[in-house]
């Protein structure tokens, strides 16, 4: 099989996220809470992407009209109404691959994290001289109760059975089902229309089609995989505990590429965090989507980056808010309770202190001083702040946008900028000090007599 980015033989993609979700006790459906910032179906969708397939089928319940958004046509919906087993939901997505011939993968979107290592692995098994009729995707949890056992000799199936059903001896088998699986779509569809709902339950389950096939004498195959990545999520513990796990791991990867973590455990990644070599990152630091981090940047504790681009030998924070847009040239500075927002600092530019940049462009070498604020919002429209390289601006000054301060210039603290400031000027806005000699000293005498009485 072609390894690279597209395998040879079409591939479609069933994702079941029907269920209505019950235990998380949302208005949001399941499969679109979030895990590193990325909604669970995203994270799946992610990693099936890198298969290219052919199609995509999502299997909606209750909920549709989120998933229908946050999809954005990337894949077709159909509707599993009434809920009738997960063999039952297979099958409505029939009808959108009418006329595919390839192999499909069959995932659940509240299972997010399956690799798409793993995936390829399944399409491996299932392209194999033995032709196996489906392929299923096992693990080996802590904790088997709950789980439906396969019983195998090597990596061929010889039952499935589920947990209540089994005998002692195949109970104390540890390889479990996931649920995952691969076929051919011809055999897939084939099968399910055989699979019958005589159960407790009344439902069609689509763990059938393997003890089916097998008594057809058709070879089924097992592939093994980590529980971690065949971990679900029905509640909003087990939605914690599967961000810890995530998070643990990319601390661990994180370290071993070369970044310093002072106390990994209180840092927060996003998906699509990068960063670079030499970075070290004090406690309590949160980064949201969109975060890039180049080599030898310090990022000090208890800051929150979010869609920023960081460039290299930068120092963040401590105490610093870096928002979506803020791009910082090599060596620039932003420090303690410094909140930035698309705006683009040069090199060597620094903000150290208790300051506001928002929409603004600011030159390599500027010095932003203290209490300094973009005014870039007038209730209804945002508005564009230009500092020129080598500017510095005194501490406590609004620049009231849109305004540009020239390269060189100086404005004095305390000023309120609303005009433009020229290259290497000078610039005060400040009243007139007045001095009223023993004005105080009169003041406090006169208060103490009337609150004495006298």
């Amino acid at each position: 099989m072609d390894r690279g980015t597209s395998m040879t033989t079409p591939l479609a993609a069933i994702i079941l996220a029907a269920g209505k979700g019950t235990r998380m006790k949302s208005d949001r459906h399941k499969v679109l809470h979030p895990i590193a910032g990325r909604p669970m179906l995203m994270h799946l969708l992610a990693s099936v992407g890198e298969l290219a397939p052919a199609r995509q089928v999502v299997v909606v319940g209750s909920g549709r009209d989120q998933l229908e958004a946050a999809l954005g046509g990337a894949a077709e919906l159909a509707v599993q109404e009434p809920q009738l087993g997960t063999g039952h939901a297979v099958q409505q997505a029939e009808g959108p691959l009418a006329g595919f011939e390839g192999d499909v993968l069959i995932l659940y979107g509240d299972v997010p994290l399956v690799s798409a290592e793993t995936m390829r692995r399944m399409i491996e098994r299932l392209r194999a001289p033995d032709a196996p009729a489906v392929v299923v995707l096992a693990f080996e949890p802590e904790d088997t109760l709950r789980y439906g056992r396969v019983i195998a000799e090597g990596d061929r199936i010889v039952k499935m059975v589920e947990h209540k059903d089994a005998t002692e001896e195949e109970r104390a088998v540890r390889l479990c089902n996931s649920g995952l699986m691969a076929a051919r779509a011809g055999d897939l569809f084939a099968l399910l229309a055989r699979v019958g709902n005589n159960n407790a339950a009344g439902e069609y389950y689509l763990v059938d089609i393997v003890n089916i096939a097998s008594a057809d004498g058709r070879p089924c195959a097992v592939v093994t995989t980590d529980p971690y990545e065949v971990a679900g999520v029905n509640c909003r513990a087990e939605l914690a505990s599967l961000e810890g796990e995530w998070q643990a791991r990319r601390r661990a990867q994180a370290m071993a590429d070369g970044v310093t973590l002072i106390a990994p455990e209180t840092v927060w990644f996003a998906h699509d965090t990068v960063l670079g070599r030499d970075v070290t990152i004090e406690p309590n630091v949160f980064f949201g989507p969109g975060a890039r981090v180049a080599d030898r940047v310090t990022i000090r504790a208890n800051c929150h980056i979010e869609g920023a681009v960081i460039g290299a030998g930068c120092e963040i924070g401590p105490f610093a808010r870096l928002r979506p847009g803020t791009v910082l040239g090599e060596k620039a500075k932003i420090g303690n309770f410094v909140e930035t927002k698309k705006a683009v600092l040069g090199a060597g530019a620094k903000a150290n202190h208790l300051t506001y940049l928002g929409d603004a462009e600011v030159g390599a070498g500027a010095n932003i001083g203290a209490g300094t604020i973009t005014c870039n919002y007038d209730g209804y429209f945002k508005y564009k702040t230009v500092i020129g390289e080598r500017a510095f601006v005194g501490s406590n000054s609004a620049l009231v946008a849109p305004v540009a301060i020239g390269a060189d210039a100086i404005v004095g603290a305390g000023s309120t900028v609303t005009k433009d400031v020229g290259e290497g000027e000078l610039r005060l806005v400040r009243p007139e000090q007045s001095a009223k000699p023993g004005w105080a000293t009169r003041f406090h005498e006169a208060m103490a007599r009337k609150k004495r009485g006298a």
